[in-house]
């Protein structure tokens, strides 16, 4: 009779056991530490890609406006409403300015014929385009300490420091009209003479508005026109 041993399987030691299982979680854990480094890592910079700063996104409605703004598309989105179509006059008086206490949306006009639109009420905003006519009528439709966020009559929207505006008001001619001319009265009254023929867009100061009227003149006319053919005044406002 014959006997032989069955050779044991080799098995490692309870101290090798430990080793290999520490440096199994030693593995898992660096794997883990990276993934939330590099998670971390993309969101920071994706956030300082916003270009706002945690002070101007503490107030609500800069917040508002600035997650509205159109990051990096050259200027702001545009309002619902058609473009060059006219404010609604219902709103002149809804709302207050809560820096100026003024009526809010309210038309004025640049005052420099500079003026740098930026993406958010800060020098440290990205300029998104440039105005280079003074006196251009525009809407103001926000206000954070002295910046004040405007609307002009094509739609785009930004941010321009306060002491850029003037309260003088001035207006286009239908800019949404796709009439050749407009006329402008000698009175304030339809069956009144023409005294001039406008084109659509022209720039004009209003000097007076009454009852639907409004008065204004510029570069070679003088007269009358209605009010809902001008883009700076509000239909049925009265302006002084």
């Amino acid at each position: 009779m014959s006997y032989y041993e069955e050779e044991e399987t080799p098995r490692l030691s309870l101290i090798a056991r430990i080793g290999f299982a520490g440096a199994f979680c030693a593995f898992v854990l660096a794997g883990g530490v990276y993934y939330l480094h590099h998670k971390r890592l993309t969101q920071t910079v994706a956030n300082a890609n916003d270009g706002v700063s945690p002070e101007t996104l503490a107030d609500p409605t800069v917040a508002a406006f600035i997650a509205g703004s159109g990051k990096g598309d050259g200027k702001a989105n545009a309002p619902t409403d058609v473009t060059g179509s006219l404010p609604d006059s219902s709103a002149v008086k809804d709302q207050l300015g809560p820096v100026s206490g003024l009526p809010m949306p309210r038309f004025v006009s640049l005052k420099p014929d500079k003026v740098n639109v930026r993406q958010g009420p800060s020098r440290d905003q990205t300029v998104s385009f440039i105005y280079q006519k003074a006196n251009l009528p525009v809407e103001v439709i926000a206000e954070f300490e002295n910046w004040r966020r405007i609307r002009d009559a094509d739609g785009s929207e930004g941010w321009v420091l306060q002491n850029l505006l003037s309260g003088k008001r001035t207006a286009l001619i239908a800019p949404w009209s796709k009439q050749p001319t407009l006329p402008l009265l000698a009175s304030a009254d339809r069956k009144a003479n023409a005294v001039a023929m406008l084109q659509p867009g022209v720039q004009a100061n209003i000097k007076s508005c009454t009852s639907n009227w409004c008065r204004i003149n510029g570069d070679g006319f003088d007269g009358w026109i209605q009010e809902s053919n001008l883009w700076g005044a509000y239909p049925g406002e009265a302006v002084d």
